[in-house]
């Protein structure tokens, strides 16, 4: 794993010369706030878990759930298709079987192929959670869940997404607290678990996602 990881850190500074992946470039960095905190969530994927990393940008969380759980099925979603080739670059170097795909988010939710179609929706940073919950709970089994990695005060995003959640089929069932070893950093996440299919209507477009 070790190897993996050095070898992905080398190609995320090499490509992050080319095109924006991080603000991050300190190696010691990239590990403790990149890595670990994308490996706080491993906990909460079931054994061969089929997980859909929606907004994905340089690989984060999936690619590191990846390396460190070789069982999961693992399906990288990015709007940018610069990103998607440099995640088709890194899972070739790195010996990772996992799906790179070219897709916004409200578009696979409406896909045959990727709607309620993994056991675990993934996302980080992307979105205030009533906009991440609409992109990423289509995408989930009923039985399945979403992990949405937060900052540490997300009082009022629960609040402003709680009946939103519902209407998609969802439940919060908990927000875990995570301090990030290494750092003074707390990540929250909001587990979500699908109870009920998601209605027709969801996702939909533009501004009205969220709402």
């Amino acid at each position: 794993m070790r190897e993996k990881f050095d070898l992905y850190t080398k190609l995320l500074l090499e490509w992050n010369e080319k095109i924006n992946l991080t603000a991050i470039t300190e190696p010691s960095e990239i590990a403790t706030k990149h890595y670990r905190d994308s490996l706080t969530c491993i906990g909460s994927i079931p054994d061969r878990a089929s997980v859909v990393d929606v907004g994905t940008g340089a690989g984060f969380p999936g690619i590191p759930i990846k390396i460190a759980r070789p069982d999961v099925s693992l399906t990288l979603m990015d709007a940018l298709n610069k990103r998607v080739t440099f995640l088709k670059e890194v899972c070739a170097q790195l010996g990772l079987d996992a799906d790179c795909v070219h897709i916004r988010a409200e578009d696979a939710g409406r896909d045959k192929v990727y709607r309620e179609a993994f056991d675990v929706a993934v996302s980080r940073a992307v979105a205030r959670l009533c906009v991440l919950a609409e992109y990423c709970l289509p995408l989930v089994k009923v039985g399945g869940r979403m992990l949405a990695m937060k900052g540490k005060s997300i009082d009022g995003e629960l609040s402003e997404a709680a009946g939103l959640i519902q209407k998609l089929g969802g439940r919060i069932a908990e927000v875990q607290l995570h301090p990030i070893e290494g750092t003074d950093i707390v990540h929250s996440i909001v587990v979500i678990e699908k109870v009920s299919p998601t209605p027709p209507q969801y996702p939909r477009s533009g501004k009205k996602v969220g709402k």
